[in-house]
């Protein structure tokens, strides 16, 4: 299955192309552009770069969220568009399972990505890799760092850190005492590659039923309940 993956939760962007779970190309950009001025752009220059046109996908895959509100809706109206133009499956995934397939090598690994949320809290969920996949242990969530930190005390051996939010929690645990793992730099950050990765454990759905997944309202939102005199 040729999978066409798109990933914008966060700063960076990227886009890849993978046909049953091998890499064809990935273009990654984190110079701070738009989501929107970039994402279409880089699918658009991957396809010619391989010589190859939508009719050559079968589906195509993106990070539904959680992530950067406006960068998870970009991500997701351009995936919308891909699969609506080509006629072509939606595959929706998790930025966080995505994250944990960076570090599907290591067998027996507890990987938790992570991204910082602001106001104290981080998204986060935690898998274990079991035969070169991640075993999910806990559902996404936005949860203070402080949580995190008290299950660990009581979990199966350190933390391997993945995501924009991934310095910040490594830092917290060893202050705090607690075994962390910073992978290597390239392995940090989102990338269409785990996208895809995902995506193969995923269901393929239409794009009309695909919708951004944000974990808690946007700050406009709260903003504007607090002006209501709603908590």
């Amino acid at each position: 299955m040729r999978i066409l993956a798109l990933e914008s939760s966060a700063k960076m962007a990227s886009v890849a192309l993978c046909q049953d779970g091998s890499l064809a190309a990935q273009y990654c950009e984190n110079s701070g552009l738009t989501h929107s001025k970039t994402l279409l752009i880089m699918a658009r220059e991957l396809l010619e770069n391989l010589e190859l046109t939508m009719d050559s996908v079968d589906a195509v895959a993106v990070a539904k969220g959680p992530g950067s509100f406006t960068g998870i809706r970009i991500g997701v109206a351009a995936a919308k568009g891909l699969a609506w133009g080509g006629s072509k499956p939606l595959i929706p995934v998790s930025t966080l399972e995505a994250m944990a397939w960076h570090l599907s090598d290591r067998e027996g690994a507890v990987v938790c990505p992570a991204m910082d949320a602001r106001r104290g809290e981080i998204y986060n969920a935690v898998f274990q890799i079991k035969n070169g996949q991640p075993l999910r242990l806990c559902p996404d969530r936005a949860v203070p760092l402080s949580l995190v930190m008290e299950e660990a005390k009581s979990g199966a051996g350190p933390y391997y850190f993945v995501g924009d939010g991934a310095k910040l929690c490594y830092n917290a645990f060893l202050e705090a005492g607690l075994e962390a793992r910073l992978p290597p730099e390239p392995l940090l950050l989102q990338s269409a590659w785990g996208v895809a990765m995902a995506a193969q454990r995923a269901e393929p759905c239409s794009p009309d039923d695909v919708v951004p997944e944000y974990l808690r309202l946007s700050q406009a939102e709260r903003e504007r309940l607090a002006r209501e005199g709603n908590p």
